[in-house]
């Protein structure tokens, strides 16, 4: 068929039909739908038979993963608080730990401090006793010293005095020990009115 025989052919077909109007306008044709409906069963068919249910398999499989894994998570996520749960328990354990070891070292500390202070004192004290034996000896051995220069002295000095030698020891001894006991009277008698 040429154009021109179509051309023809839509016009006289144009000038041979009736005018549409209203809702017949949008309305198909009766052969249109049967044909519709045929495509539409020759497709739906296949899809649900066979389209359909892989679908609905791959999405149930889909579905079944998503709620293991939300199964997986949940008891991860409990896990996780139990072992947050513990967590907080041993760090709660061992903040007392601390408290008890640093409680026990201050009372220790506090013993050792006083072990150490008793045992200064008890040092101390060793220390002055020996220096008061150290000073009383020396002061004996002083007080001996002074003497015997003393009675060596005054038995020089009686001797050119007197004019007589204090050579025998026991007389010189006599004579030094009568001088010392009236110096030491005259000294506790000048101490005692000096008061």
């Amino acid at each position: 068929m040429s154009p021109a025989a179509i051309t023809a052919a839509v016009v006289t077909a144009a000038e041979g039909s009736e005018e549409i109007k209203g809702i017949q306008l949008l309305l198909p044709e009766g052969y249109d739908i049967f044909w519709s409906a045929v495509v539409l069963l020759l497709i739906a068919i296949p899809f649900f038979k066979y389209a359909l249910p892989a679908l609905q398999k791959v999405l149930d499989e889909r579905t079944e993963k998503i709620e293991g894994g939300l199964a997986k998570a949940e008891q991860a996520q409990a896990e996780a608080a139990a072992a947050l749960d513990e967590y907080h328990l041993q760090l709660a354990e061992a903040r007392a730990e601390a408290a008890r070891i640093r409680e026990d070292a201050r009372t220790e500390g506090g013993q050792i401090v006083a072990e150490l202070r008793t045992r200064a004192q008890d040092e101390a004290a060793r220390v002055t006793e020996t220096a008061q034996r150290q000073i009383e000896a020396e002061r004996q051995q002083a007080a001996v010293q002074l003497r015997t220069d003393v009675g060596t002295l005054a038995t020089e000095l009686a001797a050119k005095i007197v004019g007589e030698s204090l050579e025998d020891e026991v007389r010189r001894s006599r004579v030094v020990d009568r001088f010392l006991d009236e110096l030491e009277a005259t000294s506790a008698t000048t101490s005692g009115q000096g008061r």
